[in-house]
């Protein structure tokens, strides 16, 4: 079932009850009276920083809900679609944003991103070009720019990406860029930026646990482990980390075989 229901792009602030919706999912939000649009924001970021997409995208329209010019939270809903692989109706919220906020550097990235997932890298390009031109724009263009690269197998991706990083010196992109090299397949290259994530923030639970993904696609499992079981130290109910760490577990009797089969050290 498709998240959208009916969009709404006029700004309002602290909507009336039977005011259109902003959230792009099926179920209405109703505005809680007592919190503003700067305290779903936090809550949101909170939740992107534990991986926690779903509850993210959900405090960005509660955001919404409160003040519709708010471009972040139009932005993270975006961005968490995309994490959540939703990439058509990330491109599509994406493009009706940017019909209120026009030019808006960040949702052309958004919308170049969700292209791409897409296969369809010559409107992702073109969506990424307006990106990178747009003046005074954050690292999240440089960012998606190497995704495009890298998704094109060309060289210019580290070129971008440590643009990305020169702009911006938050674990968090570290560790996207660590995810961004994860999902084209690219593990090993993924793994540097991610271990430099957990020096620099090793009390971030999504940090160990993105470690932990691209060891176990490594085929480091004692290393993906630890990795796993630190992230159950630092938040003991993290459901992924205890998945994974059951994943890892499951599969070890298989490796052992293959070892001894093909007489493997």
């Amino acid at each position: 079932m498709s998240r959208f229901n009916r969009l709404e792009f006029e700004p309002s602030r602290k909507p009336p009850a039977d005011a259109p919706s902003a959230e792009p999912q099926a179920r209405r939000i109703t505005p809680d009276p007592d919190h503003d649009e700067h305290h779903w924001l936090k809550l949101a970021e909170a939740q992107r920083r534990l991986g926690q997409y779903e509850n993210a995208l959900r405090f960005y329209s509660r955001a919404l809900e409160w003040d519709k010019s708010v471009v972040s939270g139009w932005v993270g809903q975006v961005r968490m679609l995309i994490a959540l692989e939703e990439y058509p109706e990330a491109e599509l919220w994406a493009r009706k944003a940017l019909e209120l906020f026009k030019n808006n550097a960040d949702l052309l990235a958004g919308r170049a991103q969700a292209l791409s997932r897409l296969a369809k890298m010559k409107d992702a390009l073109g969506s990424s070009d307006a990106s990178i031109n747009q003046p005074g724009h954050g690292s999240y263009p440089w960012l998606v720019r190497g995704e495009l690269m890298l998704a094109r197998g060309e060289k210019t991706a580290d070129y971008c990406f440590g643009k990305a990083m020169q702009m911006d010196g938050d674990w968090l992109l570290l560790l996207e860029i660590g995810q961004t090299h994860l999902h084209y397949g690219h593990a090993a290259s993924g793994l540097e930026p991610t271990r430099r994530a957990v020096q620099r923030a090793p009390d971030q639970v999504l940090a160990w646990y993105c470690q932990g993904q691209c060891e176990a696609a490594l085929g480091l499992s004692d290393a993906a482990t630890v990795s796993f079981e630190r992230c159950l130290d630092l938040l003991p109910d993290y459901a992924d980390a205890r998945i994974a760490l059951e994943q890892l577990s499951r599969a070890k009797p298989v490796r052992g075989f293959l070892k001894t089969w093909f007489g493997l050290k």
